[in-house]
């Protein structure tokens, strides 16, 4: 069985899911996750956890995200991309620096509100699944951060942009804002995400590439180890009289403790790893003078 991450290239026209439920018929295992969805026409990273490190799922949606999109200006739909329905088409007047202007504007935190057309919940159900219906369902803004947007290739009326952003920010809603600023109308056109935290576009491996490596015996040497994200966190382990309540999640006072690298005293984390030197789990200290497990890898 594989545990850790493997960075996938989601193609365009197939569902984050689509792509785990690919991995599980691939590797032969069941547990299997991503770290945060991609829209289906949109396509690039997306890093899927393998075995115990799906949890690390969460840790992983919390990071920066990058996309490359391409913003059509004159035209909104009711997806605020060009799957959708066209809801109006207006004469783009804007000239390209003003077009780098109201961009500007959209660096920092902002509000936006997810579009109807997403998998935000309400009452249990998905936003998308009360706008195939018609149905306009009242919903809160929420804070994003925009930390950089790179304008590539003003092109009208197309733009190229290079976002980086924080998690939950729609990049559809983005292009969509833009275009009501500028007053001509805006959608994404296209929407290639190109970097998730340390994972990049050029690391990634398409679902085929991993099929032939996975039949080469080989897949392994492209997955990370759940350990590799927690490298502030020293090395620790305990003796072989304490090894069964390792690997039960026990926790563990700090005279129980082998530490590596004690030049760095104790820290809030511990990594600990058994005998054999396999990773374990990530420890965090507590006010009652102990470390307990704060994610098991087991």
């Amino acid at each position: 069985m594989y545990t850790g991450i493997i960075n996938i290239y989601k193609p365009c026209g197939m569902t984050s899911h689509d792509v785990v439920y690919h991995m599980r018929k691939i590797t032969e295992q069941k547990k299997i996750g991503h770290t945060g969805t991609l829209d289906p026409a949109a396509e690039g990273v997306l890093p899927v956890c393998l075995g115990s490190a799906t949890r690390l799922c969460e840790l992983l949606g919390e990071g920066t995200k990058q996309y490359r999109a391409v913003m059509l200006l004159g035209m909104s739909t009711d997806t605020q991309d060009t799957t959708g329905t066209v809801l109006a088409e207006r004469e783009v007047q804007c000239s390209p620096d003003e077009v780098k202007e109201v961009i500007s504007h959209y660096v920092g935190t902002i509000t936006q509100m997810p579009p109807m057309y997403s998998a935000v919940k309400h009452q249990g159900k998905k936003l998308y699944q009360f706008a195939r219906k018609g149905i306009e369902i009242e919903r809160p803004s929420k804070e994003v951060t925009i930390e950089e947007i790179v304008v590539e290739e003003v092109a009208l009326p197309e733009v190229v942009m290079l976002v980086t952003c924080s998690r939950g920010t729609y990049i559809r809603t983005l292009c969509n804002d833009i275009g009501e600023e500028l007053g001509c109308g805006a959608c994404m056109k296209h929407l290639v995400r190109t970097r998730v935290k340390e994972f990049s576009l050029e690391d990634s491996i398409t679902l085929e590439e991993a099929a032939g490596l996975h039949a080469q015996g080989t897949l392994a040497q492209r997955i990370i180890p759940p350990d590799y994200f927690f490298p502030d966190a020293p090395k620790a382990g305990v003796g072989t009289e304490d090894q069964i309540k390792l690997t039960n999640g026990n926790p563990f006072r700090r005279r129980q403790i082998l530490l590596e690298e004690k030049d760095r005293g104790w820290p809030e984390f511990l990594r600990f790893y058994d005998e054999s030197g396999s990773f374990v789990g990530l420890y965090k200290w507590d006010k009652r003078g102990l470390y307990r497990p704060e994610k098991m890898f087991i």
